[in-house]
């Protein structure tokens, strides 16, 4: 498969996946815990199963790491190119009625995100990219390109993590910027909307894991924006041991 196939892939499945979520939802659940005291509901399993069967069954060369195997012990080793997955983004979010979750399915090649799909279950929509040939949001208006702003004048909007809100660090880095609005939400999600044009920066700076961001800062950087390190400002990488990230940056288009 190429580039745009694989793409269509991850989308359609993020679309089943989103599917398998909702219909979970509606019919109620229960919310358990795994070794590290994370959330975990049905719903992030069946989601993963349609995931990996769809991606091994379509490109069985392509090594799949995800979420919910991992936790179980079930290790992939990676090579030039993997998937990483993350069937239910904002399970905390979901479990607790919210719909500020997400399923993503990324493309890693060389260390770095290549192309990823994003889906928004309750937004009805699938945002994709390609890293250096563009993004789009598909919903029931059909698909539309879409394109990381310029900061305006005002002062730049800022989406932050809902669980890390009242994080005395998060309040100190903002102090160096003119911010014009500050928004708490759950997810991956946050940067879809540094993606389409919505927001301006986003840093992070609790605990995530490469399956959390690999979809989606390939989305961003397919739209213009840029995923750094906090530490020295070098692009965030894949492949890592462990698979834990640090703390780290998202940027919309830079002006100039």
């Amino acid at each position: 498969m190429n580039d745009n196939q694989l793409l269509e892939l991850a989308a359609s499945l993020a679309e089943a996946a989103g599917r398998e979520i909702l219909a979970v939802r509606a019919g109620g659940f229960t919310v358990d815990r795994k070794a590290d005291e994370t959330p975990v509901t049905i719903a992030d399993t069946r989601a993963e199963r349609v995931i990996v069967e769809g991606l091994r069954r379509a490109v069985p060369e392509i090594p799949v790491v995800a979420e919910e195997e991992v936790a179980a012990g079930r290790q992939t080793d990676p090579g030039r190119r993997f998937w990483l997955v993350d069937p239910l983004d904002g399970t905390r979010e979901f479990a607790e009625g919210r719909d500020e979750f997400a399923v993503c399915i990324g493309l890693v090649v060389d260390g770095r995100p290549h192309l990823g799909a994003v889906g928004a279950p309750a937004q009805g929509a699938v945002y994709g990219g390609i890293v250096g040939q563009g993004a789009w949001r598909q919903n029931g208006a059909g698909r539309h390109p879409i394109a990381a702003r310029i900061p305006p004048a005002e002062g730049i909007t800022v989406y932050a993590s809902r669980h890390y809100a009242d994080d005395p660090q998060l309040a100190a880095y903002l102090a160096r910027y003119k911010v014009a609005k500050l928004t708490n939400i759950g997810s991956a999600l946050k940067f879809c909307r540094l993606a389409e044009g919505a927001a301006d920066f986003y840093p992070r700076l609790g605990r995530t894991m490469e399956w959390d961001t690999a979809a989606p800062q390939a989305v961003l950087e397919a739209a213009g924006g840029r995923v750094v390190t906090m530490a020295d400002e070098t692009p965030l990488r894949y492949g890592k041991k462990g698979f834990e990230n640090p703390h780290f940056l998202c940027f919309g288009r830079a002006a100039g």
